[in-house]
């Protein structure tokens, strides 16, 4: 029987939670295992991120939706390991095809292997319209990084265009299509990067007389900013298809059927950065699927492999041999452990119709937050497309002014009740596995609305 899309498979029932078993906080949270752990870690660990810096507990096991600290706390997963890990925790197909791969060959460079062979056939037939040139890497940022050089490769061009609020990665190349703020990746952006503004259907720049957003207004500024501030040289357009370090921020549909063509008229590429939306996150495989837009490059990662470092860069076949002048290959690319996992991954998806069960989530989600939006004033807007969700806390709806404080609350709160998942100051982020159960998600939405209620109580704003 074909899963359909308002049930959990029933091959899945292996990543089902038992809600009388978890959350399960035997210890409050971070416990003292935890806390010791983090100690005699961090002595020599540094370079933390902000989710563990505010909540540092020590994980020592995961399985499906659910994740285990050394403390004997279980919680339920709403982060995915940061977007990664789209199928749960130690999926016994993928551990398997890993772990049988590792038994057998770890390592060939670049040279070609039986599973490399049959990955880059698969990625050929899921992939849409022509994407047909692949190359592989062991981490977004050098994805992306090759993307670029791709681009300048095929159009004999130097510039890219990129947005604000975008992540794109965290080597120069890479952290100059995003925001810089940091001395040390140089007093400039790399040459050639620009930055424009992109649509927020939240806080919108350009607005028509009815209040909507104006994505033509956006699209007349890129044409103005193309031929006044740049050098006539623009080989692409970088852009994430939905925000994710920003804040799990979704364009207007019919922003990206207008870049599309926006490219087209000026013989410019379009990469999508779908490193973080991609396989299955949103519902599709590619996330541009959603607006019926095929990218002339696309960056590939995270839930790709889920968890194993895979990532891709995939091009249109008219672009793929620019791959042979960019010295493409890695070290680590491609090697048999993480082709097992991607094609793994890929199987998982297509067999267990978790596409469909994605798009399913998303739009219960998005109900349950909006009766929390209309219950919580310090909610001002609420999001999701398919396990990319986000709630943007404020301190006053109709002036629309961040709540970080009530973001970092909000997050430890829930974190103490069971709920392992990401901050982002004043937007909540949330991306639970795809292979989690209707139940388990509107408990984790449960328990995000309590610690909203009480935040906004000690705060004044209930």
């Amino acid at each position: 029987m074909k899963p359909t899309a308002d049930t959990l498979p029933s091959t899945l029932d292996w990543a089902r939670v038992d809600l009388d078993r978890v959350p399960h906080l035997p210890v409050p949270p971070p416990g003292p295992l935890s806390k010791s752990y983090h100690e005699r870690c961090t002595k020599y660990f540094k370079g933390l991120s902000g989710q563990v810096k505010l909540f540092p507990v020590a994980f020592e096991r995961g399985q499906g939706c659910v994740l285990e600290d050394v403390d004997g706390n279980r919680y339920i997963d709403f982060s995915s390991g940061i977007y990664v890990t789209t199928l749960g925790h130690c999926h016994p197909k993928i551990t398997e095809a890993i772990s049988a791969a590792a038994s057998q060959l770890m390592n060939a460079h670049d040279f070609t292997t039986p599973i490399k062979m049959r990955l880059m056939e698969k990625l050929a037939e899921v992939l849409p319209g022509d994407l047909n040139g692949f190359q592989l890497y062991d981490c977004g940022t050098a994805a992306v990084e090759a993307g670029i050089r791709v681009l300048r490769a095929a159009t004999g061009k130097h510039e890219t265009v990129s947005c604000f609020g975008d992540f794109h990665g965290k080597t120069y190349g890479a952290v100059s299509l995003g925001q810089i703020r940091s001395h040390v990746y140089g007093a400039v952006r790399a040459p050639g990067a620009h930055m424009v503004p992109r649509p927020d259907p939240y806080r919108p720049i350009w607005t028509k007389t009815d209040g909507t957003i104006d994505t033509d207004q956006y699209i007349a500024f890129y044409d103005q900013y193309l031929e006044r501030a740049t050098v006539g040289s623009v080989a692409g357009l970088v852009l994430e298809p939905i925000q994710g370090w920003g804040g799990s921020i979704i364009p207007p549909d019919d922003f990206f059927p207008k870049i599309r063509k926006f490219c087209d008229d000026r013989k410019i590429l379009l990469m999508a950065d779908e490193v973080l939306t991609s396989w299955g996150r949103t519902g599709k495989w590619l996330c541009l699927e959603h607006w019926g837009v095929i990218p002339d490059v696309v960056t590939l990662g995270k839930g790709f492999g889920n968890g194993f470092p895979v990532t891709c860069v995939a091009v249109r076949e008219c672009y793929k041999e620019s791959f042979e002048t960019i010295s493409a290959s890695s070290s680590y690319g491609g090697n048999p452990m993480a082709c097992a996992a991607a094609l793994a991954a890929t199987e998982v998806i297509e067999d267990e119709g978790l596409l469909a069960h994605a798009e399913h989530l998303g739009a219960v989600a998005l109900r349950r937050m909006q009766r929390m939006q209309a219950e919580h004033k310090i909610i001002g807007d609420v999001r999701a497309k398919g396990c990319l969700m986000g709630i943007e806390l404020v301190k006053d709806r109709a002036a629309k002014t961040p709540f970080d404080r009530a973001g970092t609350m909000v997050y430890q709160k829930a974190f103490r009740k069971g709920l392992a998942w990401i901050p982002a100051g004043h937007i909540l982020r949330m991306s639970p596995p795809i292979v989690m159960d209707e139940d388990t998600l509107l408990k984790g939405l449960d328990m995000i609305d309590e610690a909203i209620g009480e935040t906004a109580r000690e705060l004044g704003f209930a």
